[in-house]
């Protein structure tokens, strides 16, 4: 039964997108998973991939096109199925009303409208938003509003944990906060319901059953509606200081405050009442005195909780701990990426004798700071436009030769991996991609990095040389066609000029996808690779 596929808000300021190109054809089969179109959304240009399987039956917004989020974008359903009844319009036509052909049209009729009529105007049923390409579900990690408060277009309503970082999310609507439908810490679906935003005193469960269906509407029922109102009420907004005083924080301030090992009764609030807010946290420094106090403390705090490791002496346990967003994904990726492209793996050992004299040159000029990752990155730049078959994207029918080259730079968070995007990184300095890495990595770390900021990459660097490992194979960060794992780098002897002598060397493994890179390809990447990086005069050149 054919399905509609509207124009998702990949983004959270997104309002309207702009097909760029379609990678399925009308006819063509469709697969879950499948990349049917890449769509430029306000921030950047990203893949769509199908939730659905089928044929693809129509397409309602060509490439160039621009139309607003929720526009029909695509039909998928089965091959020689009639969609006229969808393409006239006819919104209710989906497959829910296909299942029921038998009954009336005049007796579907009244219900619908009866539905729509019980939302008032000015009630708006706020969904969990896609705020990646690849995003499933998400977790809310604060509520910056509390239900009663009133709430501006703009105004932050809360901060969702998505699979690759936790985003702010924005009010597109002016009223009072009347209903929180996804508590702190718990996660749903993608479109189920967030939040209910409208004028004081609407009946909540008349917009739920009319909005939402009677799944979502029987959400609220676990509890009664005085007891979930008084929960939101008390739920606390401050700490204790050490002379007793409240002290009035933000949900959101307390969390980064937790995982950072900050007292909050250390830091001074900028908002309403002198209550601590999100930057206050963040800009806070501790001074000397601070430090002395909240040594022992912050030693041992976790940003991560860690479950006990060990149960008592001759006793057997378990701990289940809940997988976040960002985890599960990464499961999904990786394995699909490890069981549908075929790996194969080249290692060369690399002379860094003149990497580390030309390293300490660049960083005895004033500010400037150069790391042998950076290096490493820039020679793969460089490689990569001596060898375009690396730097492409197997897709099934045809590959794609990207023309430009943006680096992903594999960096490890609490919870997983993500990986930030140099874009163009064959046009920046060595300087340049250092301080770059730098700032990516910092916003990756604390998970204030952007979506567009992690997508699109042609080529990934992982490196894990700073922990002491020589030598390893990473999985290809698809839809990259390769991979680079870079080790450590070690003294030990090596044959000069036919003598033995103490020297520096680094292995390099490149995991390629052998539908689109063979093996000579590869290894005359790594031989390029080598070139530069044993002689880096020849990146400045």
């Amino acid at each position: 039964m054919a399905v509609i596929v509207n124009m998702p808000r990949l983004s959270d300021t997104m309002e309207e997108g702009t097909v760029a190109a379609w990678l399925k054809n009308v006819g063509d089969k469709v697969e879950e998973g499948d990349i049917l179109a890449e769509i430029e959304t306000d921030k950047a240009t990203m893949e769509f991939e199908s939730f659905n399987e089928g044929v693809l039956l129509h397409i309602g917004i060509q490439e160039g096109d621009t139309a607003p989020v929720d526009s029909l974008l695509a039909i998928i359903g089965e091959e020689g199925e009639d969609i006229s009844g969808l393409l006239s319009g006819d919104a209710s036509a989906n497959t829910a009303t296909e299942e029921k052909e038998e009954e009336p049209k005049d007796a579907a009729s009244p219900a619908t409208e009866s539905s729509t009529a019980a939302i008032p105007e000015g009630v708006e049923v706020v969904k969990m938003p896609r705020l990646s390409d690849t995003m499933e579900e998400g977790t809310v990690a604060a509520w910056l509003k509390q239900v009663g408060d009133k709430v501006e277009e703009g105004d932050i309503l809360a901060e969702i944990e998505t699979d690759k970082a936790t985003m702010e999310f924005e009010s597109f609507y002016s009223g009072t906060l009347l209903y929180v439908g996804i508590k702190e810490g718990e996660s749903s679906p993608v479109d189920e319901v967030l939040a209910i935003i409208g004028p004081e005193g609407t009946d909540v469960d008349a917009v739920l059953k009319a909005g939402s269906g009677s799944a979502t509407a029987s959400a609220p029922a676990e509890a009664p509606k005085e007891e979930t109102k008084k929960e939101e009420k008390s739920a606390p907004v401050e700490n204790v200081a050490t002379d007793g005083k409240r002290i009035f924080a933000s949900p959101l301030a307390k969390k980064i405050a937790a995982d950072k090992g900050i007292n909050l009764s250390d830091v001074t609030g900028s908002g309403d009442n002198g209550r601590i807010i999100k930057k206050d946290v963040e800009n806070y420094k501790p001074s000397a005195a601070a430090n002395s106090t909240t040594a022992s403390s912050s030693s041992v705090t976790s940003a991560t909780p860690q479950p006990a490791i060990y149960a008592p002496a001759g006793e057997e346990g378990f701990e289940d701990v809940k997988n976040s967003s960002m985890r599960k994904v990464i499961a999904k990726v990786l394995g699909q990426s490890k069981f549908t492209a075929p790996h194969f793996y080249l290692t060369i050992e690399v002379d860094m004798d003149n990497a580390k004299a030309s390293r300490a040159q660049i960083n005895s000029l004033p500010d400037t700071k150069v790391s042998f990752n950076d290096m490493v990155l820039k020679a793969c730049a460089m490689a990569l436009r001596k060898h375009p078959q690396v730097n492409t994207t197997w897709k099934d029918d045809v590959t794609r030769y990207n023309k430009h080259i943006h680096m992903g730079v594999a960096v490890a968070v609490d919870e997983g991996l993500v990986v930030p995007v140099l874009k163009f990184a064959d046009q920046m300095s060595l300087t340049t991609i250092g301080a770059s890495v730098k700032d990516l990595a910092g916003k990756a770390r604390s998970k204030k990095i952007a979506p567009s900021e992690m997508e699109g990459s042609t080529f990934t660097v992982s490196n894990l040389g700073m922990f002491g490992i020589q030598e390893f194979t990473s999985i290809i960060n698809q839809p990259n066609s390769a991979i680079l794992s870079v080790g450590a780098i070690v003294e030990k002897p090596v044959v000069k000029n036919g003598e033995i002598v103490v020297g520096n060397t680094m292995k390099l493994t490149l995991a390629c996808d052998h539908r689109t890179v063979d093996g000579a390809v590869g290894a005359q990447f790594l031989q390029t690779l080598r070139s530069y990086i044993e002689n880096p005069v020849t990146m400045l050149a």
